[in-house]
């Protein structure tokens, strides 16, 4: 449902919002989102406070819906207030849901609920009865988990692991602490389970990905990634996209939205990014958490470095109108600004997208090894298609050490080549089959020495160099048995990067990753390409280029390369032969390119014949193509 508001887009300063800024014709291909925290939703008792605050989120922002939390932190809003809310925004044509999160303290480590307490269940209980009455849509914020080891779950918990007592625990409170309770006093009431951007470490903590999305009407998904290097998590930027999309493969139809804070804003652009990746996943709706962070105010400090070489986040159009003569900025100029801004930006290229398009990657439930890996290979410039079932009809089925979880992988693995389809796997998932039929395939060894590289040998000619020494485990191989595709080398010695293994009239790729998987960015583009080429052959389109630059492929010939570089990169798209050139569906300006010459013999390029054309990108910015 898009209820759109008609508003006029005056600042203080009495100036039009210009283009970018106004929320007056609302967003044509997905929605848009506040959620209140229930500290902000009890001050709404209060139409005064409550006008004043909106009014400038208003400005810059199609809202088409409002969010209003009904608990936190032991808070319960009261019903009078919420109704009050809820009008206040109906008068407004936007739609209002519930929010719960299942909080005791947020400060102390995020103390959650003890669901084998009863005290704890019925406190719950109540929240979600409450709400519900109120409410016709709920969703949970992301604390349906629990981390709780009280003398009462230890009791419940026995003889069996956290993991195994959360999981079933979870499950259990599901069904009959929140689902069954909510739809009792409000038999129309749909519940969303918003996920949040750990999805790795669900189980360990009760999130059940294999049971909830069936028995909750929706999902919503945590796409925030904030700042990799400052923040504990960690996060790669192409995970707000990768996670948006595997949790949409657990229930096709029904991942109800993506989800974005303002944690970790050093600069403007990383904010936009997270925006936009939430989208390029094509999530139907964009959830802005939170109103009181919408109300920050956009400050000198938030302009990044690169800014000004023609980035995707222009920060003197968004900031410009908002200067005063001293050169300060207004009042208005607040995050909601720069979301309003970005969004509004995107909206058109959106429209032109097909569906996402990827190598496939199998993760079982509740499996971990490797963890979040695959949003490195993301942010190599493979795309990625992570599912949780095996994908038996890829061309090429990609396979982290996540998948030994599931105890018939390698008769999986095998029944794939044989059936004439290729499978990749990393050196983690070697490891861990060991002795567990793997070597029926290819006696192949990961040893316990490593070695510290760090130049790399892709076909012949000499080694390249990366920008780092890289630690890597050691593969051993029978030689004329199997082939190194890339070498990594120190001085005379060398170990495969990338390894290809005959089987069956199909190929089994290994390949090998570095300790610390960041160093993936380090490697030089010709060992990346090659890997690209391997990983990426079940696919029309692959990207040649530099790390930290990532390309997202769609079903309608649709493309986006974005780049998460500090500096300005290039990087060349492989096309098929009948390929014409890439219209540029922002600009509209068409890039051509050139055919790979045939050659030799031996020398023969792996790409002769196919269409080369050459892409710059700007530093953390994105361009979007049609192939023509």
């Amino acid at each position: 449902m898009r209820v759109r508001t008609a508003l006029v887009g005056v600042t203080a300063l009495g100036l039009l919002l210009p283009a970018g800024g106004g929320a007056a014709d609302g967003y044509a291909h997905f929605d848009a989102a506040i959620y209140a925290r229930a500290y902000e939703v009890r001050e709404m008792a209060d139409l005064d406070w409550l006008r004043t605050r909106f009014e400038v989120m208003e400005r810059h922002l199609a809202v088409s819906k409002m969010y209003l939390e009904t608990h936190r932190d032991k808070i319960l809003v009261d019903s009078e207030t919420l109704e009050k809310a809820k009008q206040f925004f109906a008068d407004r044509g936007i739609e209002t849901a519930g929010g719960i999160t299942l909080t005791i303290d947020e400060r102390n480590r995020f103390e959650t609920f003890c669901y084998s307490d009863p005290e704890h269940r019925a406190w719950v209980q109540k929240v979600v009865e409450h709400t519900a009455r109120h409410f016709d849509e709920v969703i949970l914020d992301d604390f349906f988990f629990t981390s709780c080891k009280s003398e009462v779950e230890i009791e419940a918990r026995g003889d069996r692991s956290w993991t195994e007592y959360r999981l079933a625990l979870l499950d259990e409170a599901a069904r009959n602490v929140i689902l069954a309770p909510a739809r009792k006093v409000n038999p129309n009431v749909k519940v969303i389970i918003k996920y949040p951007n750990w999805y790795d470490h669900f189980h360990g903590l009760g999130f059940n990905l294999e049971t909830q999305p069936q028995i909750f009407d929706a999902m919503y998904t945590g796409t925030e990634t904030r700042d990799a290097t400052r923040s504990a998590q960690h996060l790669q930027q192409y995970h707000g996209y990768q996670i948006w999309r595997y949790l949409e493969n657990l229930r096709p139809g029904h991942n109800a939205g993506g989800w974005v804070d303002t944690g970790g804003m050093r600069y403007l652009d990383r904010y936009a990014e997270q925006l936009w990746l939430t989208l390029f996943a094509k999530s139907p709706e964009i959830t802005l958490f939170d109103f009181r962070q919408m109300q920050i105010p956009v400050q000198e400090r938030h302009r990044a470095p690169w800014q000004g070489q023609g980035t995707s986040l222009d920060f003197d159009a968004v900031v410009g109108p908002f200067r005063k003569e001293d050169g300060s900025f207004a009042p208005e100029l607040t995050v909601a600004r720069v979301a309003g801004w970005s969004l509004e930006k995107i909206d058109p290229v959106i429209g032109k997208l097909g569906q996402p398009l990827g190598v496939a990657s199998y993760k079982p439930y509740h499996s971990t090894g490797e963890d979040f890996l695959h949003n490195f290979m993301g942010m190599v410039g493979v795309p990625i298609d992570l599912q949780p079932q095996f994908p038996t009809e890829a061309p090429l089925v990609l396979l982290t050490e996540a998948a030994k979880h599931d105890p018939d992988i390698v008769p999986k693995i095998e029944g794939q080549l044989r059936a004439g389809k290729n499978v990749m796997i990393t050196s983690g998932l070697l490891n861990a089959l060991e002795g567990q039929g793997i070597e029926q395939i290819v006696e192949l060894e990961v040893l316990e020495q490593r070695a510290l590289v760090e130049g790399f040998r892709a076909g012949w000619g000499e080694p390249v160099m990366a920008r780092k020494k890289i630690l890597i485990p050691q593969l051993r191989y029978f030689t004329n048995d199997s082939w190194s595709l890339i070498d990594a080398v120190d001085g005379p010695m060398g170990w495969p990067l990338l390894h290809d293994a005959d089987y069956a009239g199909a190929h089994l790729y290994v390949w090998t990753i570095p300790d610390n998987f960041a160093d993936l960015y380090a490697l030089p583009e010709q060992a990346l390409n090659t890997i690209r080429r391997i990983a990426t052959q079940g696919l029309d389109l692959r990207m040649d280029g530099p790390a930290e630059v990532s390309l997202f492929l769609y079903d309608n010939d649709t493309l986006i390369v974005e780049s998460f570089r500090d500096q300005g990169s290039e990087v060349s798209i492989v096309a098929p032969p009948a390929t014409k050139g890439l219209r540029d569906l922002e600009t509209g300006e068409v890039l051509t390119g050139e055919t790979v010459p045939e050659g030799q013999g031996r020398f023969r390029p792996p790409d002769a014949g196919r269409t080369r054309i050459k892409v710059p990108v700007q530093p953390h910015s994105y361009r979007a193509f049609a192939r023509e």
